[in-house]
């Protein structure tokens, strides 16, 4: 279902925005017409090149921390303030913790392989990012747009949650990272069903691999071959194909996809 330009200019929050999906996410509602608040953790640099390079006025960085709660709370905030209303959260931030400490890259940790204290550290780190984070803020926004009256023609509003086939095809190697997901898939559903009688939908996209920069070292390795092999059309997804689904289930006319969870990869692992 293609987006409906001729509707207002909705304010949308993309957490995650200062790469990969996020970044091509923020520019996809902003080639739609929309106002796009782009969330970024702690690459401002990054960020702020999303943001220069979005189509149209009205966009606004926010910053925070959304392992943090307190943190999730003002990063809704900063969106409300700067956008006047948010009618659509992309609940895209994510990590896939190294146990080591050194950041959001891709880092093992294989439950025989790990000692105790980088096991508890990942599971921490991950489920407050990638599930706590994203409810934390559906709760504010939820809030905000029952509240907060939309404009004429538009719905109250949209969640969409940026799952993963991990969820499905388990991760051995982040096995915290294939949980969280998978709790984000049933928090989504949970939230469709909560959130229906307010006009509010919520759906999930789960995709496979990506060419982004977070995959690259396993794209370009060794084991590059066996992942695009995965799909029968011999590759990975690109961050626009998935930005543009992400922008499709965020339209106002799919209300009725409301508490789905999409499976985006490529027929690389059906169920």
């Amino acid at each position: 279902m293609p987006a409906q330009p001729d509707l207002p200019a909705r304010g949308v929050l993309v957490t995650g925005a200062s790469r990969g999906i996020g970044a091509a996410t923020a520019a996809a509602f902003a080639a739609r017409g929309d106002r796009v608040a782009v969330h970024f953790r702690g690459a401002r640099e990054l960020a702020e090149q999303v943001l220069a390079a979005l189509p149209g006025e009205g966009h606004a960085l926010v910053q925070g921390d959304l392992a943090d709660p307190g943190q999730a709370r003002a990063v809704a905030e900063q969106a409300v303030a700067a956008l006047g209303r948010v009618d659509v959260l992309v609940n895209n931030a994510a990590r896939f913790l190294n146990p080591k400490g050194e950041g959001s890259r891709r880092g093992d940790h294989r439950v025989t392989e790990v000692d105790y204290e980088a096991w508890v550290d990942a599971w921490q780190q991950t489920l407050a990012t990638n599930l706590m984070g994203p409810a934390h803020l559906t709760w504010c926004l939820a809030r905000h747009m029952i509240e907060v009256p939309a404009a004429e023609g538009l719905p109250a509003g949209r969640v969409v949650n940026v799952g993963s086939r991990g969820a499905y095809r388990g991760e051995p190697a982040v096995p915290a990272y294939g949980a969280s997901k998978a709790g984000l898939h049933a928090f989504g559903q949970s939230m469709a069903v909560a959130l229906a009688p307010h006009g509010i939908g919520v759906v999930t996209l789960a995709p496979g691999f990506v060419a982004t920069e977070m995959a690259a070292a396993v794209l370009e390795g060794p084991e590059g071959d066996a992942v695009r092999a995965q799909s029968p059309y011999g590759r990975v997804a690109t961050a626009a194909e998935v930005a543009g689904a992400l922008l499709r289930l965020a339209d106002p006319a799919m209300e009725w996809a409301s508490g789905a969870v999409v499976d985006f990869n490529g027929a690389s692992h059906l169920r």
